[in-house]
């Protein structure tokens, strides 16, 4: 059984950093890509980084265009564990962030919730101004 546990979030000022963690198991567990979500109250989960984690393209980011300059995913492999840094963060950041993962070798899209399998429950990050 796959499981995505987050951590990470919390309240912080506009302007101010955070940094998301991912810790994914059984440690054996080496999905084809790995990505961060969020969604805000009233509004559609969207796409915010991914990452390729296995594969040619090992490394390879994709970011959301309100995040580009901002936001960097990164993984550790030795500790199975995604981050998301975010940086001079905004009152339009304020959402749950979701961790998610995808077993197979192909997506729909970079950004797109159709292209992971598994999702951690997610944390809150609350930017006020």
């Amino acid at each position: 059984q796959v499981q995505l546990v987050e951590s990470g979030g919390g309240s912080v000022q506009a302007g101010r950093s955070l940094r998301l963690s991912c810790a994914a198991s059984p440690f054996t567990y080496s999905p084809y890509f790995m990505g961060w979500f969020r969604q805000a109250p009233g509004k559609e989960r969207e796409g915010v980084a991914m990452i390729v984690t296995r594969g040619g393209s090992l490394g390879r980011a994709y970011y959301a265009d309100s995040v580009k300059g901002r936001f960097t995913i990164s993984q550790d492999n030795t500790k199975n564990t995604l981050y998301l840094q975010m940086n001079n963060l905004k009152s339009e950041d304020t959402a749950m962030y979701y961790c998610a993962a995808s077993s197979r070798s192909w997506f729909v899209g970079p950004l797109n919730a159709q292209s992971f399998n598994f999702w951690g429950q997610g944390t809150q990050v609350t930017v006020s101004s």
